[in-house]
């Protein structure tokens, strides 16, 4: 390779480099803003949801600024193959970052919408919940980092135990509105929790399988060895 050939590619490389970066630091905002909104609920804190609230702007200039970057990356060296393939992926995991967060920002909307009012009900199986799609967005994020498909794949078929425990909260909620009408209005924000918290779930899936078709570029994420052996089992 000629030195002005390397030198495009080390241009290239160091501008891949801070694109990770800026997308793992985007990453950690968004873990925060999710952590933070969940813990508000529970304490009931609403200068915390307000940090929320009020910090989504700045995850939404990150997220627009990494999406920026990748772009111009595409126009200055028009990468192909498997360089391209870690573009577009990193354009993927960053919008899913990006609904996460207003997915924390709902959340903490609700705490400032309940505001003092007693809950219908001790926080139980939400916390579960969400400890169940943090877990998600961060095993997918070090899916990301390590490139491990085990990871990504293991996170990926996970979501089905956050989709139950959304349905059984359901239930449980509904038969609290069907038993005494008044509750309606205490568990409606209770229920939305439980929506937004499954959708993090979703969008934790969704970088999973990005990460799993930017290690092996195809679409369908394998099976992970555990998940196998566990459905085996049963």
């Amino acid at each position: 390779m000629s030195t002005g050939e390397q030198m495009p590619r080390r241009a290239f490389d160091a501008a891949m480099s801070e694109l990770f970066e800026d997308t793992l630091a985007l990453a950690g905002e968004v873990e925060r803003a999710l952590q933070n909104s969940v813990q508000s609920l529970k304490d009931r804190d609403l200068e915390l949801a307000a940090e929320v609230v009020n910090g989504d702007d700045v995850i939404d200039e990150s997220a627009m600024a990494v999406d920026q970057a990748a772009e111009k990356i595409i126009a200055k060296h028009q990468p192909v193959s498997s360089d391209l393939r870690r573009i577009i992926s990193t354009m993927r995991i960053s919008r899913d970052l990006e609904r996460i967060a207003d997915l924390a920002v709902n959340i903490a909307k609700i705490t400032q919408d309940i505001g003092g009012e007693p809950l219908l009900k001790p926080l139980i199986d939400i916390p579960r919940m969400a400890a169940i799609a943090q877990g998600m967005v961060r095993d997918s994020l070090t899916a990301l980092i390590e490139e491990n498909l085990d990871q990504a794949s293991d996170v990926y078929y996970r979501d089905e135990e956050i989709d139950g425990l959304f349905m059984q909260i359901f239930r449980e909620l509904l038969s609290y509105m069907i038993e005494d009408p008044r509750s309606v209005h205490r568990a409606i924000p209770l229920l939305f929790v439980a929506r937004h918290l499954e959708r993090v779930g979703d969008h934790a899936t969704n970088i999973a399988e990005t990460v799993a078709y930017l290690l092996t570029g195809e679409r369908e994420v394998p099976v992970a060895a555990d998940h196998v052996e566990n459905n085996g089992s049963e």
